[in-house]
């Protein structure tokens, strides 16, 4: 559990690496978020795999498969994540388990070690930089665990001195970087409206049927050039069930065409029913935009009369009611949200993801829950 750059890809590379050598035919499961993290990190990537092994221990690479076999008939099986059940039935001696804390499905931990179960004592060893989720607690947690921790600049030596300076000058003493650099795997932030567990517990693989779709935007008035704050843009949904369900996180750093095409993007892929956009940033402008991006798009233009915090104190409610679902994990914008007190915003930069989510659900929740407790009493 190591800050970027640490050398945690390494580590878990040397780790099955030498396993598969010692142990002629053993079988290795390498799981990543996604497919292609465990091929073009784990296995292909400068650290990977194929860097750490000898090239004449390699007897057959199929990426396409995601499958490495070695000359004594180890064989490296590649998993994703975001497919927990195709761990169903595979057997392993071992497995290698990627940036755990952004697996996008928990439940393939579980299913990994259903199948750990050949030779004497399988073993799993995870790499990750921590996020405060429930499955890192549980691995921390887990009787016998041996936790290994590191910052970023415990491998100074091996990273480029002015990337290390930029790194510190901008995230030193922030939460970011508490996290992200130095690996603390950091609690809630006292007074949050919003807390992980509070969101991952009611967190699905996919919604229901939907009543209404509601896709939201808050520009940030950037240039779009990489600089600044992101446009937030984030698509929920009302079911039938009258529950409500975080679709995507689109939010980008494009130019006002670009993101106004994501918008529009996102409204057709999802079938929406409205665009909320906020009008604060060049209300005109920002609609002119949008339907220029989209001729026919149904646009309601909201005005941000309160504070965030304000705004967003009632949607938080919801979430502590249980009434929200994110269907999937979106680590950016559920960050946002954590980072949001009673006493304002305490992460980095502006919560343009969350302000966007806000207006969505504000949007599909109705009046009655568009005014702050304080404003109702």
């Amino acid at each position: 559990m190591a800050g970027r750059g640490w050398g945690k890809t390494r580590t878990g590379a040397e780790d099955v690496a030498w396993f598969g050598a010692q142990h002629a035919g053993s079988r290795i499961a390498i799981i990543a978020p996604t497919f292609a993290d465990a091929r073009d990190t784990c296995v292909e990537g400068e650290s990977g795999l194929l860097a750490v092994l000898p090239k004449v221990c390699v007897d057959h690479w199929n990426r396409s498969h995601g499958e490495l076999v070695l000359w004594n008939e180890t064989r490296y099986k590649l998993f994703s994540a975001t497919e927990p059940e195709r761990l169903r039935g595979p057997q392993h001696h071992r497995a290698w388990g990627d940036e755990v804390g952004a697996w996008p499905d928990p439940s393939a931990w579980d299913q990994m070690l259903f199948g750990l179960r050949l030779g004497r004592h399988p073993q799993v060893v995870a790499t990750t930089t921590p996020r405060p989720t429930p499955l890192i607690r549980k691995i921390v947690r887990t009787p016998g665990a041996m936790v290994t921790r590191g910052s970023t600049f415990d491998n100074s030596a091996n990273l480029p001195e002015g990337t290390l300076a930029h790194l510190k000058d901008r995230y030193e003493g922030t939460r970011l970087g508490r996290q992200e650099l130095y690996a603390e795997l950091l609690e809630d932030v006292p007074g949050a409206l919003w807390t992980a567990e509070m969101i991952d517990a009611q967190r699905l693989r996919a919604a229901p049927e939907l009543r209404r779709v509601v896709v939201a935007v808050d520009p940030s008035g950037t240039k779009g050039d990489g600089q600044g704050d992101d446009i937030g843009i984030v698509v929920a949904g009302k079911g039938t069930d009258d529950r409500f369900y975080v679709l995507e996180d689109a939010s980008c750093q494009l130019s006002p065409d670009g993101w106004a095409r994501r918008v529009a993007g996102a409204f057709e892929r999802w079938q929406g029913d409205r665009v909320v956009a906020e009008r604060n940033f060049g209300g005109a402008m920002v609609e002119a935009v949008l339907r220029t991006a989209a001729k026919n798009l149904p646009v309601r233009m909201v005005t941000a009369s309160r504070g965030k915090i304000a705004r967003a104190e009632p949607v938080a409610a919801l979430y502590e009611q249980g009434k929200v679902s994110h269907c999937g994990e979106f680590t950016a914008l559920e960050d946002q949200l954590c980072a949001m007190t009673g006493g304002g915003y305490v992460g980095e930069g502006s919560p343009d993801r969350a302000d966007a989510l806000v207006w969505a659900l504000s949007d599909l929740s109705g009046s009655k829950y568009r005014y702050s407790l304080a404003e109702v009493l």
